[in-house]
């Protein structure tokens, strides 16, 4: 997989990627390259998005972070690579670890273990495949404006990423409830094992809400 690392579209260093704020994007637009150039098979890749219901969740070894404390985001978005041979392999381009970088490494550097962390920080994640994740994601970037309409922080400059059907379903894929969106939601613990593995993540063919 090392033809895909980190080329982003253009270059094969993490750091000449045009990266937004917003993970879903940078990810989706990830995604995207890999379906275009077919530099790794497609059914390889899950999106993971990490929330919890609070939206307060932890993760360490961030570029954002300072020293060695956790950044507490309200969701973040990580590329995993399942490969049949090899160990998983994570894509975070907001992390300091590389690029890409072992999913044991990561989840006990950057996830780390709930043990010690009050409930309200407990990681859920929301794994979903690739081709789903592109065929159905949606974002008209609402949540990234301020009340007053203005932009939190800037945003990319293509357009925003819509279906047929739908304009907006990112709640759909932030929720960690079984019941609503795509993929399949598991505990933090399940990126601990050795051996991860995700068999049969499941993809709901409906959006509970979407926002045309």
């Amino acid at each position: 997989f090392e033809r895909f690392a980190g080329r982003c579209g253009v270059e094969r260093d993490r750091n000449s990627c045009v990266l937004w704020f917003c993970s879903e994007e940078n990810v989706w637009k990830l995604c995207e390259f890999v379906r275009e150039e077919r530099t790794a098979p497609l059914e390889e890749l899950l999106v993971v998005f990490i929330s919890n219901e609070n939206r307060t969740v932890p993760l360490w070894k961030q570029r954002s972070a300072h020293g060695d404390q956790p950044v507490i985001w309200d969701y973040h978005v990580i590329l995993l690579q399942v490969g049949v041979q090899s160990e998983p392999l994570v894509y975070d381009l907001d992390s300091e670890l590389s690029f890409p970088c072992r999913l044991q490494l990561y989840a006990h550097q950057a996830l780390r273990s709930d043990r010690g962390i009050k409930p309200a920080y407990h990681r859920k994640l929301r794994v979903v495949p690739a081709d789903s994740f592109l065929l159905n994601f949606a974002s008209d970037r609402s949540h990234m404006r301020n009340p007053d309409g203005s932009w939190k922080m800037p945003p990319p400059l293509y357009p925003p990423i819509h279906t047929a059907e739908c304009h907006m379903n990112l709640d759909d894929f932030i929720s960690m409830s079984p019941a609503v969106g795509w993929g399949q939601v598991f505990s933090g613990a399940m990126f601990i094992p050795k051996n991860v593995q995700f068999p049969g993540i499941k993809t709901p063919s409906v959006s509970k809400q979407c926002r045309a």
